[in-house]
């Protein structure tokens, strides 16, 4: 079993980055496009006093306390807006990607991150917002470790789906271990994830998702001579 100790302030971080977008968004594209790279360059430029202007009061306390966190384990974190659109007149949706990375006794850590940050806008400020799709991984193996990581984005509450972490390389004589686990909101830093020899050549698992909608969190890690490779999923639970 591995702990995570200090290897798990950055897996941790993969959280930071929910708060870390923003708008004060006019029905007008060019506006509306604007305002999006006005974000992204706030963002690598570090500037907060920009930044914190697009929240309300509750949501920039959050914001400033995750993105300072962030940029301390990440000095060289970088966000990229890939895609943006309006689901209604409140309702707002960015595809964005954070990169980055850490050193760590002795090894390089690289954080890379793709996500949906949906957001409802109340006045011109954010005051509700959510993940969908994430998929983070933080790995020390240089890209090394040929993984496919196979867990869908959405599913109905309480039915089954496949979770998948394929080596897509042959083990032959390599010893590899890895285990996955839900996320448990608020414990992370104290758990554990049993690892286990992967014959199988990666991790096959059936799960049921929860019967409220809402969203299924999970995190595991690849042991592998490489390196270590650890990743977080999330899965967005509906009715229908």
């Amino acid at each position: 079993m591995i702990k995570f100790n200090s290897f798990s302030k950055l897996i941790s971080v993969i959280y930071i980055f929910f708060y870390l977008t923003s708008s004060g968004f006019a029905i007008c594209m060019e506006k509306f496009k604007k305002d999006f790279q006005n974000i992204e360059t706030e963002l690598n430029q570090r500037d907060f006093v920009k930044l914190e202007k697009y929240f309300d009061e509750n949501e920039k306390i959050n914001f400033k306390n995750k993105f300072f966190k962030l940029i301390k384990e990440f000095p060289d974190a970088k966000w990229k807006i890939i895609k943006s659109k309006s689901i209604d007149a409140n309702k707002h949706k960015l595809h964005m990607k954070l990169y980055g990375s850490k050193n760590l006794n002795g090894k390089k850590f690289k954080l890379e991150s793709s996500f949906n940050f949906v957001f409802n806008l109340d006045n011109g400020l954010i005051k509700r917002s959510n993940i969908e799709n994430n998929l983070t991984t933080i790995r020390s193996d240089d890209n090394q470790i040929d993984i496919k990581i196979s867990i869908p984005d959405k599913v109905l509450t309480g039915s089954k789906y496949d979770i998948d972490i394929i080596l897509n390389e042959p083990l032959e004589e390599t010893i590899i271990a890895g285990g996955i686990k839900e996320y448990q909101e608020g414990k992370l830093l104290n758990q554990s994830i049993p690892l286990e020899p992967l014959a199988t050549g990666g991790i096959f698992k059936v799960s049921r998702a929860p019967l409220i909608p809402g969203t299924q969190i999970w995190t595991g890690i690849i042991a592998h001579p490489s390196g270590l490779v650890s990743f977080t999923k999330t899965v967005k639970i509906v009715e229908d």
